[in-house]
């Protein structure tokens, strides 16, 4: 099962927080994966189709429970694609006309809805019931051990900036993109997808996402101490070479003998441990220097090279 699946399944099962959340969750649902056919003046029909089976079983109860309203399920199963599709069909009946526009899918003069009811989302645990309703149409969620990305797929841009604006209650920044003829609100921060899985009520799937957050944050840590670390050792092995070519040069013009006791003793060490820091050259000497004093016999011989190089 994928991660939006598991969502989905877990979105379904919430408990309303008032009698009021469950017509909220269904009113998404209806807007964003319903189909709406007119035959006559005020006579209708809608087809509600999903491939979540949780959504599904959820439209059918409500469409009973709130509405009593006759449905007939049919489940297909794609030729291309091995998951199966719900089509939940809602023929026309007496008192469809006032549900849909109880839903907010039709306006009080009788055309489309275009944005969200207000009297469906006025409650904090509306929006967030309007808001699971819709994920549960037409939802995505990546998998929480990838890159985090989120969005919901609207036919209508009113409808996607009403989605927008019940987020911001919650203070989660979503944004829109239009793709071709639908509208997408997506979130791309971790923090705001984990916001929303926790107000809608998916608290398990909140739990696994911060768990995948804070593994992914001690690998980044690991990954930056290990890059740094390897960073300061070719540093160390570079400078370590750069030494070592300019020691030949001044044993080569003056001799080992001549050069101060310090310098013999630095040059035994940097030869003997050449990928060695300095300050691992200095714990190592006897007795112990510290890394400035080993840097000043490095300075002092990289002087001497130069006047060498010089005097050519």
């Amino acid at each position: 099962m994928s991660f939006t699946a598991q969502v989905k399944d877990e979105l379904a099962r919430v408990v309303p927080g008032c009698g009021a959340c469950e017509k909220a969750t269904l009113a998404a649902l209806v807007r964003i994966e319903g189909t709406l056919f007119v035959s006559g003046p005020d006579r209708y029909r809608v087809e509600i189709a999903t491939d979540a089976p949780a959504a599904a079983r959820l439209v059918v109860r409500l469409l009973h429970s709130i509405y009593r309203l006759k449905t007939n399920l049919t489940m297909r199963r794609s030729v291309l694609h091995k998951t199966p599709n719900y089509l939940i069909e809602v023929p026309a009946q007496a008192h469809l006309a006032d549900s849909l526009r109880d839903m907010g899918v039709l306006s009080v003069e009788g055309g489309l809805e275009m944005g969200i009811k207000e009297s469906l989302v006025a409650r904090p645990c509306c929006a967030a019931a309007y808001l699971r309703g819709a994920f549960l149409g037409s939802g995505f969620i990546s998998n929480p051990k990838s890159d985090f990305h989120f969005e919901i797929t609207v036919e209508s841009e009113s409808l996607a900036a009403g989605l927008v604006e019940l987020l911001a209650r919650k203070d989660i920044g979503a944004r829109i993109m239009q793709r071709r003829n639908s509208y997408m609100v997506y979130l791309k921060s971790g923090a705001s997808i984990l916001e929303f899985l926790a107000w809608t009520g998916a608290h398990q799937a909140a739990l696994s996402m911060e768990e995948e957050r804070v593994v992914k944050s001690v690998r980044n840590d690991v990954n930056r101490m290990i890059n740094a670390e390897m960073a300061n050792q070719a540093k160390a092995a570079g400078a370590a070479v750069g030494q070592i070519h300019t020691i030949r040069t001044v044993v080569e013009h003056y001799g080992m003998e001549e050069l101060p006791p310090a310098l013999q003793d630095f040059i035994r060490l940097r030869v003997t441990y050449p990928e060695a820091s300095l300050k691992e050259l200095g714990e190592r000497a006897n007795p112990p220097l510290s890394k400035s004093a080993v840097y000043h016999r490095v300075r002092r011989i990289e002087q001497m090279a130069a006047e060498i190089e010089a005097g050519k």
